[in-house]
């Protein structure tokens, strides 16, 4: 298998991008990033607004307290029109999110956007429309980012250990991407990771960065050697480096200094010796970094 097959073979060709949105300040600039994605990618974009089951309406299960039976009763009637009530507002307040992101699609690239509005919860809605996406789009932090600061939002690590596809983590902000930086350890993952960016044309056009943080040597120079002629077989623009250091300090350095645009990087794995591994490095570049993260698997 060539290089190119072996990296073709790691993309779900044919799926479309989905991105999940809902009401937070990174709203806008998930749709951005996945309307670029999408463009690139020549896929079908999708949006999907999740009601999670708390947002159809508050749930009243403790209501004996020492009310008369019949005052009681009517407490009860009320709850239930006020719980009926918030879920229709719930629902409405989606399709019109789901309308600005169709608009956003369409503003920005001319495309027609698809959009889903679902109940339930958002990992187990990623995870049953997962075999038709080829990558998935969510903002760094939810409808609470003013309220945690330096925090990522509560249902982004549990999907990004739960899905078995690519994650665009988007910044506050979009902004035009030209350069990439691409973590880059020598093992199986990381060179998995490199044929996909050979692979894809989302980075058609991009200069690649390969850095290589740990000590320098002739095992270290060869891994570094066949990422970087395994881009250049694929056209892409590129060059790498090996760095000592802290992967953390070492990679938010280079992301600073190097005016880097997108940070791609190897998701958690999904045994718990890899989680323990890489977890703690990739969470801390999506909590630190301001600029989008690819997480590959």
């Amino acid at each position: 298998m060539t290089t190119a097959t072996a990296g073709q073979s790691h993309l779900n060709i044919g799926g479309r991008v989905l991105a999940a949105i809902d009401t937070s300040a990174y709203t806008d600039s998930v749709c951005s990033h996945a309307v670029w994605a999408a463009a690139r990618l020549e896929a079908p974009l999708e949006f999907v607004h999740v009601l999670e089951r708390q947002a159809d309406g508050a749930r009243f299960s403790d209501l004996s307290g020492n009310l008369a039976l019949g005052t009681q009763e009517a407490l009860l009637e009320q709850l239930v029109a006020v719980d009926e009530a918030q879920g229709k507002l719930a629902q409405e307040r989606g399709r019109l999110l789901l309308r600005h992101a169709q608009s956003i699609a369409t503003a920005q690239r001319g495309i027609e956007a698809e959009t889903r509005l679902r109940h339930g919860g958002l990992v187990d809605t990623l995870l049953d429309l997962e075999d038709g996406v080829r990558l998935y789009v969510l903002g760094k932090r939810g409808e609470h980012v003013d309220f945690a600061q330096g925090h990522l939002g509560s249902e982004l690590e549990r999907v990004v250990r739960a899905v078995h596809r690519p994650i665009l983590v988007a910044s506050r902000a979009f902004a035009d991407i030209a350069r990439v930086l691409v973590a880059f350890d020598g093992s199986a993952t990381t060179r998995k990771g490199i044929e996909m960016v050979a692979a894809s044309p989302l980075f058609r056009g991009l200069h690649v960065d390969v850095v290589t943080v740990g000590k320098d040597g002739d095992a270290a120079q060869a891994q570094l050697r066949w990422a970087l002629d395994t881009l250049s077989r694929a056209g892409l623009d590129n060059a790498g480096r090996i760095v000592a250091g802290e992967p953390d300090d070492v990679i938010a350095g280079l992301v600073q200094d190097e005016r880097i645009d997108l940070l791609v990087m190897g998701a958690y794995g999904h045994s718990r010796i890899r989680r323990l591994i890489v977890g703690s490095t990739t969470t801390t570049m999506l909590r630190t970094c301001r600029i989008p993260v690819l997480l590959l698997r």
